[in-house]
């Protein structure tokens, strides 16, 4: 059975689209439950919830974050295949059921991420390189632009793949990401000292070091409504922003943990 984890934060309009989108594109027998995290929880959010017929709420009066949301949706969930998504994710027909049958007879893999969209149809990077100190220097100011910041962000984007083919990839973006229970208890939940941003990135990192691949999935497909909330629009001055002020205590948090530079394992 697969447990559908959406982690909400303050954002009714795109959870019902979210929760549609779910019950428009999974087949009735397809054995499933949908759980919603509302973090910040407010009246709007759960009465969006109770709109449809199943979902369970799982819901913090205070911002717990999307690490915890993630941690406690896991836990509340019966299903032995786990699939966390934010509300802006809207799944094409089949996606869930590919990724899902591909993790079930791959048991060497840990984490598996689907091939985001644009509503254009366009490709998004979704599955990266570890990062390196200089990586969100080079992302967040103009240095991003120097030749030689182009080739460590070229690496970090992988831009030399096929983003049409499986691959397997040192991390997948946490907007929507597919484990197994299996796998989760020998690897451990998500780093709560992580608030938000880098917790995918380290939860990648210790499933590779458990002896589990993290694939990027791309015969899976789902749009998503991707805002970068951190990137502001004065580069280096955008600190005074709260989103990037919480990434950027994340990232000393991680590069802490697992040294300036985290081994590649692809």
């Amino acid at each position: 059975m697969l447990s559908i984890i959406i982690v909400n934060f303050k954002n009714p309009p795109l959870l019902r689209l979210c929760l549609k989108s779910l019950k428009n594109s999974l087949p009735a027998d397809f054995a499933h439950e949908i759980l919603v995290v509302d973090v910040a929880s407010t009246i709007e959010t759960r009465n969006v919830a109770s709109e449809f017929i199943g979902v369970r709420l799982v819901n913090f009066k205070e911002n717990v974050g999307y690490t915890k949301g993630v941690n406690e949706g896991i836990k509340a969930s019966i299903g032995d295949i786990v699939f966390v998504i934010n509300p802006d994710i809207i799944p094409l027909k089949k996606g869930i059921e590919k990724m899902t049958e591909y993790i079930k007879t791959n048991p060497d893999v840990g984490l598996v991420g689907p091939q985001l969209l644009n509503f254009d149809g366009s490709i998004q990077n979704s599955s990266f390189s570890f990062y390196g100190p200089m990586t969100i220097i080079y992302r967040r100011t103009f240095l991003g632009r120097l030749p030689w910041a182009k080739k460590e962000l070229n690496r970090f984007l992988i831009t030399n793949s096929n983003k049409t083919q499986t691959s397997k990839v040192d991390w997948v973006m946490g907007s929507a990401l597919m484990a197994t229970k299996q796998s989760i208890n020998k690897v451990g939940l998500m780093d709560e000292n992580l608030f938000l941003y880098m917790s995918e990135v380290d939860w990648a990192k210790r499933f590779w070091e458990n002896g589990y691949r993290v694939i990027y999935f791309p015969e899976a497909q789902m749009y998503h409504y991707h805002r970068r909330g951190s990137k502001g629009r004065l580069d280096a001055f955008d600190i005074i922003k709260k989103e990037t002020r919480w990434h950027i205590k994340d990232a000393i948090k991680f590069f802490r943990k697992h040294g300036i530079r985290a081994k590649s394992f692809c």
